[in-house]
């Protein structure tokens, strides 16, 4: 059965890595996906535009929309969603994916780049949650995923990565906030994060020795697809790990994510 046949998915951040893969899993279940990001040109040194993805979109078996959306920008992301409903007809499903990372300590980060980290992180997320979810309340079966840690009670990420942490656990707060405020409407909210580091661009720049021992992002694929495609009456408001989420959907072999099965797996950050 093709749960997501037909469903309208708007995914930020999706020409490449994660946002890509979720978007392919989508696509292959016949899904109709606006790719939201800020990549329209090809990058100097990253693979991947939105119409590269949305051509891939459009071969795995899905409809495509390519806009080119900076989250930051409040203009463009409501004429984004509203593009995307006149285009397909509504919205079931707003995929929080865009983030910035910067794993530096307090000194290390500028004022700068933590309002970037702010603006783009938790203000990208609590910007497109406020123009989908009025869209979203006409979904059967309406989700907001977000890519976001569980919220740390300790002081070791904090310590670490304070301008980061704070972004990121705050897109995990949107996901509370949303849940709590909209399961009147039945609008589903959920945060989902890897166990262990992604093979991503990301993780490639700024953890280069962790790439050989990290997974493909099929991992949060496949978790993704499951989150969403569950009641949104009834899984609502939780803080997800992909490796411990697919344990309680019958998940047992994880050998096939990893990108080296000879080497041990790398943790990723922001989990205690």
């Amino acid at each position: 059965m093709r749960l997501l046949q037909d469903k309208v998915i708007f995914i930020t951040g999706g020409s490449r890595g994660i946002g890509r893969e979720i978007a392919l899993k989508f696509a292959a279940d016949g899904a109709r996906i606006v790719i939201a990001a800020k990549t329209s040109d090809p990058h100097t040194s990253l693979p991947g535009t939105i119409h590269t993805v949305a051509d891939e979109i459009r071969r795995a078996g899905g409809e495509a929309l390519p806009l080119q959306v900076d989250v930051r920008n409040t203009d463009a992301v409501k004429d984004a969603i509203e593009t995307a409903v006149k285009t397909f007809g509504g919205l079931d499903i707003l995929v929080n994916n865009a983030s910035a990372i910067s794993p530096t300590g307090l000194l290390d980060t500028s004022p700068q780049r933590y309002d970037l980290l702010q603006s783009i992180n938790t203000r990208g997320t609590y910007l497109c949650s406020h123009y989908a979810i009025p869209h979203l309340r006409a979904s059967k079966n309406p989700h907001v995923l977000t890519l976001s840690p569980p919220i740390s009670t300790g002081t070791k990420w904090y310590g670490t990565y304070a301008a980061y942490a704070i972004s990121k656990y705050g897109m995990t707060m949107c996901t509370l906030g949303v849940a709590e405020e909209f399961r009147p409407d039945s609008i589903a909210a959920n945060s989902l994060w890897p166990r262990t580091m992604i093979a991503t661009d990301a993780v490639r720049v700024h953890y280069e020795d962790e790439y050989r021992r990290s997974r493909h992002p099929a991992i949060m694929a496949d978790a993704a697809y499951l989150i969403v495609t569950k009641d949104s009456r009834t899984f609502s408001g939780n803080s997800l790990i992909d490796e411990d989420f697919l344990r309680d959907e019958g998940f047992s072999d994880f050998s096939h994510y990893a990108i080296d099965p000879c080497v041990e797996l790398a943790a990723d950050i922001l989990i205690d």
